[in-house]
């Protein structure tokens, strides 16, 4: 038979996709951009925590015995200490989204023979941001605003006594014992107050989430429509001499807001931990000095004295027309310092980050002459 050839068609070699080293493409997936709605699940500024302190161990119950010696007497340890449930500001945490709603701490051991005490149990460490305030019964028992300050929130209880414990002349083989006590029980509300440097405040859509995102790497939700931001985010600003800025972008207030309006507490008091202040007015709107006043005014009645702190007048959407003609009639009923900006375009950006450098400085300062170290990030 003559010859023909063959075309063979050789299917491409399948490949499992379960195994890392074999999948079809290893390239890194994009992450996703997370929607405002979600965002609400990452960030938790409250929690209702129950804790109890360990049980302490109960006390040993034995007489020495050995050869030639039958009646030793009692030799019964006493039973080991609960651990402490203990709360524990920790810096590199920023929200108490990963404190779980119930703590126990370890318990403490049994008591030997030989006179041989039970082990202690262990203390249980509860990591919490900077700035967290414990409260019990609606009363702030504790206020962790330092980096490594702690707060014994429940007591372990105290070991058994062992039946050594009980000798005395006139009973001596004692049989008693007593069994360790139970660990103290509380159930604490942790609030957090957002700890930064610096604060934008301002009233909804005036721009302070895209402000944000211009001056650091946050990447807080915005949009063409008009919403709201329902949850603080934290920026960074680093500088050239790796000094490093916070900047919080507060939630918008509303008229009303000292009196819990709109959740308004809830955003107020994010702003307490501030160490000075940046007031963010649109000024397309008419008359943007009416805000800074409203604004000043909800901040006063929530706390006396609050808006009396450092700050400076961000003058937001200088790309248009209407802000070029409100600017001189801010300037010129106010008596802060006006930085004009537009946080969309980038226009005169470099004016605040100065400014804002040198109001850092000035905390610095202040904190050293009073013989306290400033807060670092």
């Amino acid at each position: 038979a003559p010859w023909k050839p063959v075309l063979l068609l050789l299917s491409p070699p399948t490949f499992s996709t379960t195994c890392s080293r074999c999948a079809k493409d290893r390239r890194l997936r994009q992450k996703r951009a997370i929607s405002e709605r979600q965002l609400t699940r990452y960030f938790v500024d409250h929690r209702r925590v129950r804790v109890v302190g360990g049980r302490g161990g109960p006390g040993g119950h034995s007489f020495y015995s050995e050869p030639r010696k039958m009646f030793g007497g009692p030799d019964g340890g006493n039973g080991g200490d609960g651990g402490h449930v203990i709360l524990k500001a920790d810096q590199q945490t920023k929200s108490l989204s990963s404190v779980l709603p119930f703590y126990q701490g370890f318990h403490g051991g049994r008591g030997g023979n030989k006179n041989c005490y039970g082990a202690n149990g262990a203390c249980m460490y509860v990591k919490v941001p900077v700035g967290t305030l414990v409260k019990e019964d609606g009363e702030v028992v504790a206020d962790l605003t330092q980096h490594g300050e702690e707060y014994v929130a429940a007591y372990g209880g105290a070991g058994g006594k062992g039946n050594r414990f009980f000798l005395s002349n006139e009973n001596r083989s004692p049989t008693l014992f007593t069994p360790g006590e139970p660990g103290q029980e509380r159930v604490l509300h942790l609030e957090l107050k957002t700890t930064a440097h610096a604060g934008l405040v301002g009233f909804p859509n005036a721009g302070k989430s895209s402000l944000l995102r211009a001056i650091s790497r946050a990447k807080p939700a915005v949009a063409a429509y008009p919403f709201t931001t329902l949850n603080p985010h934290v920026g960074i600003v680093p500088y050239q001499d790796y000094e490093q800025v916070a900047v919080a972008d507060i939630p918008g207030l509303i008229k009303g807001a000292h009196q819990n309006r709109g959740l308004g507490v809830t955003f107020l008091k994010h702003i307490e931990r501030c160490r000075f202040l940046l007031y963010v007015v649109d000024l397309s709107v008419p008359q943007p000095w009416i805000q800074l006043q409203d604004l000043k005014y909800e901040l006063e009645q929530y706390d006396k004295g609050l808006s009396e702190r450092p700050c400076v007048v961000i003058g937001n959407k200088i790309d248009l027309a209407e802000s070029r003609i409100n600017l001189p009639l801010l300037r010129e009923q106010v008596a802060e310092r006006v930085i004009a900006l537009s946080a969309l375009t980038g226009d005169n950006l470099e004016e605040l980050l100065w400014h804002l450098r040198e109001l850092y400085d000035t905390y610095v300062k202040t904190e050293q002459s009073r013989g306290q170290s400033p807060v670092k990030w």
